[in-house]
């Protein structure tokens, strides 16, 4: 891996600090660095092989199901996320059809772009082959991205993107040339129109913009507002689709940003643990001693790059862990932003040499940024192995691959009941089950959720000649069929049965199943209707503890008022 001695720093330019101007970067490199290179190409070749083995070998999670039928929709956006990651996936499924790998491949695909651009930006920044291998790798030894930008989701949609607007920025600083702007414009956009939280670049790149010297330079230019013109048109169907649905998907993703239920060690512990998982527990100290460095390089200097990429990771790191003292951040919320960190940990470890850091200072760097990546890279072969070839499940019910598991079994029941009972719909009162049903009758039977009809607005007609006035199916998560919605719905239900959902010898959850008569479901109802509302963000978790919290202190607030008495 890395040597002292391999990471020579670029000759000194006007301004000894600063990472942007780099040598000339059309030089040939030398024997050695061709030797690192082909090792980094290697490398990536066997991982993206495995990302490929996983794709096909594993059953589609709930939420990646939901984004497929997503890709089936000619809708300009939807309530959850914006449209990104249905066109990703429909580009997948055009070249592999409706297959585990062609959902995913757009996320593979993902992944080596990211890795491209990485390597632009660092080989721009330093002109060193180590430095960039480095760059490239660290992705690889990051369970997030080695092994789960095979796992597509609005964020692996995005990331490319992201990562394209900061490639932008540092063209910008690199040349000078205005119209750089409007690249990086066009990609924030494509960000946004892929998730929402790309809006927290906006933070880095207003000090991109004001912090250093150049400042007054940019504001009397059109070109950075002619870029938020740029990102605004890009991002025009997520604005048209909002105005003509009263704003639903800022409406529902803004509970998340606004929710409050105190302070809790588990979401805190939950959070900073998933960082140390998914990045890795030696990675996550690396990048962010990287950053911190480069945070002051960057500011005591003014230096525009080192204040974009560091800014870009530490403001969304700071925000979500402000987030997780009373919320649970999501597995997948902060997985946008540390590419931004691996380039920016990569280029540290040349800035170090340049500023004449002692050899100790040096070597213990890089002996902890290779153990990063060879023990980052053997954990995510590890995790590959166990959910692909091993038999066991050592994580019970919590597992995160088990937990989604076996829906098979649920829609192999279903099958079974539809030939039995001659009913020819099947109906669902949660989308994971609805996708996952979708997904796996892959439109020989028509599904409908028949509640939270606010997800599918603009949605096709799925198939209503086959359900109005036939027969239907419900399948159900117990105990969703006891809910006090079923007082809103005027169907007959026959009891069916049960059929348990398992995974390597545990069974997960179990499902009802029954007949449906004597009603059709409605594709729209009112918007103050209980089946048009969708269940509110901010985790069902945070509501529990607020719950229990509360009727923990009922006993002392009855006590008080007795004494009062």
């Amino acid at each position: 891996m890395l040597e002292l001695r391999t990471l020579t720093p670029p000759p000194k330019s006007g301004k000894s600090a600063a990472v942007t101007i780099a040598p000339d970067i059309s030089a040939r490199p030398d024997g050695a660095e061709r030797r690192l290179i082909v090792i980094a190409l290697l490398v990536i070749a066997a991982m993206t092989v495995l990302r490929i083995v996983y794709a096909s070998a594993i059953e589609l999670r709930t939420d990646e199901a939901y984004y497929w039928t997503w890709s089936k929709e000619t809708a300009l956006s939807f309530l959850d996320h914006p449209p990104g990651i249905a066109w990703l996936i429909r580009f997948g499924t055009a070249i592999f059809g409706d297959t585990a790998l062609g959902v995913r491949f757009g996320g593979i695909v993902a992944m080596l772009v990211t890795q491209l651009l990485l390597a632009d930006i660092v080989r721009r920044l330093t002109h060193d082959a180590r430095a960039v291998m480095f760059a490239v790798l660290m992705p690889e030894a990051a369970l997030y991205y080695g092994l789960l930008m095979a796992k597509v989701a609005p964020d692996v949609a995005m990331i490319p993107f992201a990562v394209a607007m900061m490639w932008s920025l540092v063209r910008l600083a690199q040349g000078g040339d205005g119209r750089w702007w409007l690249a990086a414009g066009l990609f924030a956009g494509l960000s946004m129109l892929s998730k929402f939280t790309a809006i927290m670049f906006a933070p880095a790149i207003a000090a991109f913009l004001l912090v250093p010297d150049w400042r007054w330079r940019w504001l009397r230019s059109p070109y950075p507002y002619l870029a938020v013109l740029v990102a605004i048109t890009v991002f025009s169907p997520v604005l048209i689709w909002n105005a003509q649905h009263d704003w639903a998907s800022f409406r529902f993703q803004g509970v998340r940003a606004t929710a409050n239920y105190g302070v809790s060690l588990r979401t805190i512990g939950d959070y900073i643990g998933l960082q140390f998982g998914l990045v890795g527990f030696v990675m996550l100290p690396v990048v962010l001693t990287g950053l911190v460095l480069t945070a002051w390089r960057g500011y005591r200097t003014r230096e525009p790059v080192a204040i974009l990429l560091s800014t870009a990771v530490l403001v969304p790191f700071l925000y979500f862990f402000f987030k997780s003292l009373t919320l649970r951040v999501g597995d997948t919320w902060p997985m946008f932003m540390w590419p931004v960190g691996f380039a920016a940990a990569a280029i540290n470890l040349v800035a170090m040499m340049k500023e004449g850091w002692s050899a100790r200072m040096l070597r213990s760097s890089l002996f902890w940024a290779n153990t990063a990546v060879v023990s980052g890279i053997a954990f995510v072969v590890i995790v590959f192995l166990y959910y692909v070839a091993a038999p066991w499940n050592f994580l019970g019910k919590i597992d995160p691959i088990g937990a989604e598991a076996g829906y098979g079994q649920v829609a192999a029941r279903a099958q079974a009941a539809l030939d039995e009972t001659g009913a020819t719909w099947i109906a669902t009162t949660d989308y994971r089950t609805y996708a996952m049903m979708r997904w796996l009758f892959r439109g020989r039977v028509p599904v409908i959720e028949i509640n939270e009809r606010g997800r599918f607005q603009d949605f096709r007609d799925p198939g209503m000649d086959k359900i109005k006035g036939h027969a239907g199916i419900y399948v159900g998560r117990e105990p969703d069929n006891r809910s006090s919605l079923w007082e809103n719905i005027p169907a007959k239900r026959e009891q069916l049965g049960e059929v348990e959902r398992s995974w390597r010898g545990r069974v997960m959850d179990t499902y009802v199943l029954e007949k449906l008569t004597g009603w059709t479901p409605e594709l729209s109802p009112p918007k103050d209707s209980p089946l048009f509302l969708w269940r509110v963000l901010a985790g069902e978790f945070e509501k529990r503890t607020l719950a229990r919290r509360c009727s923990s202190l009922l006993p002392l607030w009855e006590k008080v008022a007795r004494s009062a008495g």
